[in-house]
C-alpha cells in the first residue's frame, strides 16, 4: 500500500511545476539518521526563505526530528556580508558544538541549458565536498536581487551534509529538482518540499518509509 501511495503521489506531482531530474546518494551511507538538522534555504527573499524552511521544519517535526531553520540560528550579519572558509569553519564547528550532526542545503543554481546540467550530475559521484564549499561557491545568491529574472526553468539542488562528530565531514545525498517558471510561490514551495520529504524517504536519509503511515501532506 506504501509503494502505491508513493507512486500516486510523484504522479500527481508530476502536473506541478516540480520535477526530480536525479539523486544521488554517497554509497558509503547505506541509511542515514540524524538526531537534529539545521535547515538552510539560500535565497535573497527572506519571505520565501522563511516559508520554504518552515515547512521542511514541520516535515521533520512531524516525524519527532529535531530541526533548527537558518533564519533561527544565522543572525542578519551572517547572510548579509560574504563569509570566508575559516568563518565557515568556525561556524560548523559551533554548530557540532550545539549538537547538530546534519545540515539540509537547498539553494537555485539555474540554468536554461538542460543538456549542459544532465552532464553535470555525472560528476556527482566523485564530489567530495562540504557544506563549507557549497556554500562558499553559491552565496553570491544572497546579494544578488535579480537572480530569479535570469531563468524561466531553475534548477535547484537540495543537498544532505553529515557534520557529525568524530566522522569525516561529507555530502549524504544530492537531489535536483527542475522548476518550471512558477507562477503561485507558495504552491511551488509546498511540492518542493513535499518531493524533497519523498526522495529521501526512498532513499532511507533521515526519513525512513513506515509501512503503516501516507505519504507526507502538506
Amino acid at each position: 500500500m506504501k509503494k502505491v501511495l508513493v507512486i500516486l503521489a510523484l504522479l500527481q506531482m508530476a502536473c506541478t511545476s516540480t520535477s526530480l531530474v536525479e539523486n544521488w546518494k554517497n554509497p558509503e551511507y547505506v541509511l542515514f539518521h540524524a538526531n537534529k538538522v539545521l535547515i538552510v534555504g539560500m535565497t535573497p527573499n527572506e519571505e520565501a526563505r522563511q516559508n520554504f524552511e518552515s515547512k521542511l521544519q514541520k516535515e521533520f517535526s512531524k516525524r519527532n526530528v529535531e530541526s533548527m531553520r537558518s533564519i533561527d540560528v544565522f543572525d542578519i550579519s551572517f547572510t548579509n556580508t560574504k563569509k570566508t572558509e575559516k568563518e565557515l569553519d568556525d561556524v560548523e564547528q559551533s554548530l557540532l558544538d550545539k549538537d547538530f550532526d546534519a545540515i539540509l542545503f537547498t539553494k537555485i543554481i539555474g540554468s536554461e541549458d538542460r543538456e549542459s546540467f544532465i552532464k553535470s550530475i555525472s560528476k556527482w559521484n566523485n564530489y567530495q565536498g562540504r557544506f563549507n564549499d557549497d556554500y562558499l561557491d553559491h552565496q553570491d545568491i544572497y546579494y544578488d536581487e535579480d537572480y530569479y529574472d535570469k531563468f524561466t526553468v531553475y534548477h535547484a539542488e537540495t543537498t544532505l551534509y553529515c557534520i557529525c562528530e568524530g566522522k569525516e565531514r561529507s555530502l549524504v545525498w544530492r537531489g535536483s529538482i527542475d522548476i518550471e517558471d512558477p507562477k503561485n510561490i507558495e504552491k511551488t514551495i509546498k511540492d518542493y518540499v513535499k518531493l524533497v520529504v519523498l526522495a529521501m524517504e526512498e532513499q532511507d536519509l533521515i526519513f525512513y518509509k513506515d509501512l503503516n503511515n501516507e505519504v507526507t501532506g502538506l
